[in-house]
């Protein structure tokens, strides 16, 4: 572990990447839990995402408030997605996605993607690649 001069600890992992996951995501299944499924059908314990193309009916971004921003479709057209799946002690898998979206305006919001909130519009491509951590990190 390395500290910084804020006495904010960072936490340095190394590993090696694995194996590639394409998938096309169904229309209405959720975005964020649609990933965590698809990694838990290919083994994988940990993995980044690597691209991503589509849209979603509705849009649903947490915010630095309590209440998560709502954005209204239909086709709200990701323009940018990022995050990674890990897995827990209990082999639960838990996707943290961040990304941009654009509504049918052209307006322009950002943030990370609430679970059970994000139905998938018409398709969506998904590209994920494993994360091995060398096991001096588990």
């Amino acid at each position: 572990m390395l500290e910084n001069t804020n006495a904010t600890a960072a936490v340095v992992e190394s590993g090696s990447m694995g194996r590639v996951a394409y998938a096309r995501i169904a229309p209405n299944e959720d975005l964020v839990q649609s990933i965590e499924k698809l990694c838990l059908a290919e083994g994988f314990k940990n993995a980044f995402v690597r691209g991503a193309l589509g849209s979603l009916v509705d849009a649903c971004l947490g915010t630095a408030g309590e209440q998560p921003r709502r954005i209204k479709g239909p086709a709200v057209e990701i323009v940018s997605l990022a995050g990674e799946v890990r897995t827990a002690e209990d082999g639960s898998v838990c996707a943290s996605l961040s990304g941009v979206v654009a509504d049918i305006q052209g307006n322009v919001y950002g943030g990370p993607f609430v679970a059970g909130s994000n139905p998938i519009c018409m398709t969506f491509e998904v590209t994920l690649e494993e994360w091995l951590p060398d096991d001096a990190n588990l």
